[in-house]
């Protein structure tokens, strides 16, 4: 598929460049603009050093929430599902995910749109803190746009599976690709001893399967293939 391909029935026109993209550069904004606060504030050069601590306290995913522990304010059991996807444990966090982004969010672009992005994203971040919430026994925060990200690299390859059973060539790419994302979840999970959330990211990346699978079918969704 070309790169410069546009559609316009699908929430947006895909240039292919990525900062192009008015839903890709937002989400950039957001978490960097975040991770610099609370970075600066870290340092003693705004702020408390506690607002990390506050931030995470309000925004991050707790699992505990899921069950009897008592939320800070009403809508926090709720909201966690997606705010904790802003929130990141540090630069090279931050870092590792906004390449990501770069990466995948043109892809899903080009496929789906803008809207179909932006709606794979949300999809994908609740579906990976929906697994944590049901998988983890932790009562340690979650933060992350990681699930998110898994979403959109299920989404990708949801489509290129389709393409190649459609065009009757070998799937085996496709699998390759999911076992390579497991070994690689194995080897982090491994090498930070444990604290590696792998349950947001396989919940992430079977919720942005789905979605793709389900988005070429809604009312507006792009018939790509």
């Amino acid at each position: 598929m070309r790169a410069d391909r546009q559609d316009q029935s699908s929430g947006g026109v895909s240039h292919g460049v990525p900062w192009r993209s008015p839903v890709i550069v937002a989400l950039i904004v957001v978490c960097c603009g975040i991770e610099l606060t609370l970075e600066a504030a870290d340092f003693g050069l705004i702020g408390s050093p506690l607002w990390r601590a506050l931030a995470y306290q309000n925004g991050a995913f707790w699992a505990g929430l899921l069950h009897n522990w008592r939320p800070n304010y009403a809508a926090q059991p709720w909201l966690m599902f997606f705010t904790y996807a802003f929130l990141h444990g540090g630069f090279g966090h931050l870092a590792g995910n906004m390449v990501t982004l770069v990466f995948l969010g043109d892809i899903v672009e080009r496929r789906a749109g803008r809207g179909g992005l932006a709606a794979l994203y949300a999809v994908s971040a609740l579906g990976g803190a929906l697994a944590f919430g049901l998988m983890t026994r932790s009562p340690a925060p979650m933060v992350g746009a990681s699930g998110a990200l898994f979403g959109l690299a299920g989404a990708w390859q949801y489509w290129e599976w389709r393409d190649r059973r459609r065009a009757g060539i070998s799937r085996w790419p496709v699998w390759r690709t999911v076992l390579a994302l497991v070994v690689l979840n194995a080897l982090l999970w491994y090498l930070m001893q444990g604290l590696l959330a792998w349950q947001t990211h396989l919940g992430g990346f079977v919720a942005g399967w789905i979605g793709a699978a389900a988005w070429r079918r809604l009312p507006g969704g792009r018939q790509a293939g």
